[in-house]
């Protein structure tokens, strides 16, 4: 299936009142509420989520000899002016112009960007102070929460759609080839110019930074999760770029047989399953094989793909780490040498 990237380069919880003293079970059963208090509830969730959030999603335009490179979104992620958003609405500019909510024009440079991740930090060069949006904790998302988008679509500026999160632990093809691991899926409805916007929960906080749509499908939209996006702005914040270490595996985030956790008394009950081996890496030097689940490196736990990425920071580089992982249900051990993960030649994604 086709991916595109939607740039315009042209826990929702049930509802119960409770009663102490009554219900159809006994005390202290839950009784649903009508369906008009439930959809009134609903509605207020997403209005103060946009009331809290709204303020800090910006319009980012790229500028290139005078004439448009294109637009997108962004979301202010510290009051000073720090500003999240893709790659690909960057797309290698140096500068952008970013727009308010309430209209006002401001000039930010490009800190540095990760196509790797699709991602990209902005500073807003203006002696100002901004409504910042609050980053949340993605590794705690659950299917059905819900989920708000805003952005500016198609050059309607401060859109927003609703829905949920449809799944977790998502792999997206950036356009560097690389895959982008744990990524949010959502039926929150995006559309091109909603790229670098933020993903919201009902907690205020934002979860995802949205990157890509499935051309002709309906509601299957995906956002790079939130703790990804955090690592990266820490990079790019501290050095400009991101560097990591590499040991060429792909993934996905897969759950550890209770028996076998059990059994070899696991404390977690989820790891990190190797989808995929890249030939003579590191990992095929090691004996890693497809299928392996990693549940550990270098002595800290892997509970998944997001755990694996972020524990391959430049630390890694040139060293060689432990990495534990089960294999039929036996758990083993190898010593792994990670090489710097360098950037391929960019291509279409696909």
């Amino acid at each position: 299936m086709p991916v595109m990237f939607d740039s315009s380069h042209s826990h929702s919880n049930v509802l119960f009142a409770l009663d102490p003293a009554s219900g159809p079970s006994g005390p202290g059963a839950p009784s649903a509420v009508s369906d008009d208090e439930a959809l009134d509830a609903y509605s207020r969730a997403v209005s103060d989520v946009v009331e809290r959030v709204g303020p800090s999603v910006v319009r980012i335009d790229i500028r290139r000899n005078g004439a448009n490179g294109g637009s997108g979104s962004g979301v202010i992620v510290s009051p000073d002016g720090l500003v999240l958003t893709n790659s690909h609405v960057v797309q290698g500019s140096r500068g952008a112009e970013v727009t308010t909510l309430e209209g006002r024009q401001l000039h930010a440079r490009v800190l540095g960007d990760d196509p790797d991740c699709d991602l990209a930090l902005l500073r807003i060069d203006d002696s100002v102070t901004l409504p910042a949006a609050r980053l949340g904790d993605s590794s705690k998302l659950r299917r059905g929460q819900i989920a708000i988008a805003i952005g500016n679509p198609l050059g309607f500026d401060a859109t927003v759609t609703a829905g949920v999160v449809s799944a977790l632990g998502r792999s997206l093809r950036a356009k560097t080839g690389r895959m982008i691991e744990d990524v949010v899926q959502t039926d929150a409805a995006l559309n091109p110019g909603n790229s670098g916007g933020p993903l919201v929960s009902s907690a205020s906080e934002v979860i995802g930074i949205n990157t890509a749509i499935i051309m002709g499908a309906q509601g299957i939209c995906f956002a790079v999760a939130s703790n990804t996006a955090n690592f990266v702005l820490g990079e790019i914040a501290r050095h400009g770029r991101v560097r990591r270490a590499y040991i060429g595996v792909g993934g996905g985030t897969a759950p550890i047989p209770r028996r076998v956790a059990l059994r070899l008394g696991l404390a977690q009950a989820t790891g990190a399953r190797i989808l995929s081996i890249e030939q003579s890496g590191p990992a095929d030097q090691a004996g890693l094989l497809t299928g392996d689940m990693i549940i550990a490196l270098d002595g800290r736990p892997v509970n998944g793909v997001e755990d694996l990425l972020r524990l391959l920071d430049a630390d890694k580089i040139n060293r060689t780490v432990a990495i534990d992982f089960l294999r039929r249900s036996e758990q083993k051990r190898v010593w792994i040498g990670p090489t710097e993960r360098g950037a391929p030649p960019a291509r279409a994604a696909g």
